[in-house]
């Protein structure tokens, strides 16, 4: 097996498509995110990728049948008079290694490019450490004209965010798509980091929307987060009552959380 496989699912031929990457990462909001983004407008498969850089692993699913793990390129066609088309790059896991990052995104990079791909759009996640009721979308860009586009849509450009740099597919893509003619941001959503969280997905979706110039319906992505939100506030409440004190001889007992879910 060569470092990395793509098959070829259907040959298509697109306008001017934008790659949007989401892979899993920080709160899992860049896979949160474009998994949706494939699942609403509806995308079609193109490809599959396969490699050596990814873990040694199968999935089962319910019915008992494996299937290796991988990422996926899904493609959708604008309607009549829309500006792009998209690809859309999704998966169970990014490389392992640097040298796998590294490798398997020259060849995504490099298969998109064949298609037509000129700009490139990767979604993340950005942790603070702490609970984010209303999260802000932070960038990065490849280019000054980006930024100034990207902050009339809503999206912060700081100082000193991310302080680190952009680790990971998020900033690969991006800079390596350089080396292939291709511009484009990254889009990260704000989030404490410690769970899955789709509140995030949905802010960086919302901007999406604005600068694809797409509409997709985010009420399942909403309840989602409603979901999460009603989690995290139980957790929340059992950590402040454990935290309180036992309570003394002849007390009334403090009310059962009961459980979490």
């Amino acid at each position: 097996m060569d470092d990395v496989v793509i098959r070829t699912l259907e040959k298509v031929e697109l306008h001017d498509p934008i790659l949007v990457e989401g892979l899993p990462g920080v709160g899992n909001v860049g896979k949160l995110a474009a998994d949706y983004l494939r699942d609403q407008l509806p995308t079609r498969p193109l490809a599959v990728i396969y490699s050596k850089f990814f873990p040694p692993q199968v999935y089962v699913g319910e019915d008992g049948v494996i299937r290796l793990v991988s990422n996926d390129l899904s493609y959708w066609k604008a309607p009549a008079g829309g500006k792009h088309d998209l690809l859309v790059l999704g998966g169970d896991y990014q490389g392992i290694s640097p040298e796998g990052q590294y490798e398997i995104t020259e060849r995504v990079l490099d298969y998109c490019q064949k298609l037509g791909v000129r700009e490139v759009f990767t979604l993340a996640g950005f942790a603070q450490g702490r609970v984010v009721e209303t999260p802000r979308v932070l960038g990065a860009a490849t280019n000054a004209p980006r930024v100034e586009m990207l902050t009339k849509a809503g999206v912060v450009f700081s100082r000193n965010d991310p302080g680190g740099g952009l680790i990971g597919a998020s900033g690969l893509f991006l800079g390596l798509g350089r080396l292939f003619g291709m511009e484009g941001a990254c889009l990260m959503g704000e989030t404490s980091g410690y769970f899955v969280d789709p509140r995030s997905a949905e802010a960086v979706l919302k901007v999406l929307q604005r600068v694809l110039e797409i509409k997709v319906d985010l009420a399942a992505l909403e309840a989602k987060a409603k979901e999460i939100d009603r989690i995290a506030q139980k957790i929340h409440e059992a950590e402040q009552r454990t935290s309180e004190p036992s309570p003394t001889p002849g007390s009334a007992p403090r009310e059962d959380l009961g459980y979490i879910g």
